[in-house]
């Protein structure tokens, strides 16, 4: 009877062993078959921004990029006011399954809490998935500026101290930042007029109205182009290829100016890491689609780095903090 029990023992041991060495590959088997296959239904993509602007732009060249690479539809809903905190809201109250996403700047998450009184904190409210795209900003003049160029604008503004102004599509944001720091750099005194939008400041600067601007290159560039306003200097590190003669603020001596904004895909941080993980990989999918980058470009911005989200969360840590501090130190106070 003992020996009889001690063999059945052995024996089950044998056959737990057994199961033992089976065990891995049985279990990479089932986490294969349970692996989130994303998207798997219709995915909407919420525009920070109106119809028809940069992100509506970027956000489509997206949208159809994911869905030629997944084969489900991808459809874009443009959400624009209150400098995008109502996209972001929308995200807000969307399922976490991972099938809402937002496409929009990354000063949704480093300016505009400097810039208005928010309830909530717009780092707890998005999390980036990945960036779309990015580009400067760059420094543009009415073609009255009586400079060809950046040196002999910084001259031009001197012989005026508190007489030059400049424009910016919003108080605020880096289109203001960077004329504040630009002040402190070369020992300038321009004044910051705040606009509503790149389109009227534009039109203003175009009208020689107010002779200066930090805009984006997505909203300049045909400007540019066409002779109605002229370019100074970029805020990119490098000279952007979308104007190879317009020298950058590095290059000219005042690196301080050097700043890039990106648009990028944002998820809600409650959606589960499985399907954060299957997001990024779906998105990297598609922007590896052969003429994104050109399609990029011709809307004035570059293709985006694969940057982390770890990694992305950091670089808007230490903008926000850069903001913070410029516009501290002129006493500006969020609306």
């Amino acid at each position: 009877m003992q020996a009889s029990q001690q063999r059945r023992r052995i024996l089950q041991l044998a056959g737990l062993a057994g199961l033992g060495c089976l065990g891995p590959a049985m279990f990479g088997a089932a986490h294969a078959q349970t692996a989130p296959k994303w998207p798997q239904k219709t995915v909407r993509v919420i525009v920070a921004g109106p119809a028809g602007g940069t992100a509506d732009i970027v956000a489509r060249l997206f949208a159809d990029a994911l869905a030629k690479q997944s084969g489900q539809p991808v459809v874009v809903d443009p959400k624009p006011g209150a400098g995008g905190v109502l996209a972001v809201s929308d995200l807000s109250q969307s399922p976490h399954d991972g099938y809402t996403l937002l496409v929009g700047v990354n000063s949704l998450v480093s300016e505009i809490p400097h810039v208005m009184k928010l309830k909530n904190d717009m780092f707890k409210e998005i999390e980036p998935v990945a960036e779309l795209g990015h580009g400067g900003l760059v420094m543009v003049g009415a073609p009255t500026v009586p400079a060809k160029t950046f040196a002999q604008l910084l001259e031009w503004v001197k012989r005026q101290p508190g007489a030059v102004s400049y424009a910016s599509y919003s108080a605020g944001t880096m289109s203001h930042v960077l004329g504040l720091q630009l002040n402190k750099a070369a020992g300038l005194d321009m004044t910051h007029v705040g606009y509503k939008g790149s389109t009227p400041a534009l039109t203003d600067v175009m009208g020689g109205h107010v002779p200066l601007m930090f805009d984006g290159m997505p909203t300049s560039l045909p400007l540019i182009k066409s002779g109605k306003i002229k370019a100074f200097a970029v805020s990119t590190p490098q000279r952007s290829p979308l104007l190879p003669d317009v020298p950058t603020f590095a290059e000219l001596g005042y690196p301080t100016l050097t700043a890039q904004s990106w648009m990028g895909l944002w998820t809600k941080p409650d959606v589960p890491a499985p399907i954060k993980a299957a997001q990024r990989d779906a998105v990297r999918k598609a922007l590896a689609q052969p003429g994104l980058r050109e399609r990029l470009l011709d809307s004035g911005l570059e293709l985006g780095e694969e940057r982390s989200p770890q990694a992305l969360s950091a670089s808007l840590a230490a903008d926000s903090q850069r903001v913070g501090q410029v516009l501290q130190s002129v006493g500006f106070k969020p609306e």
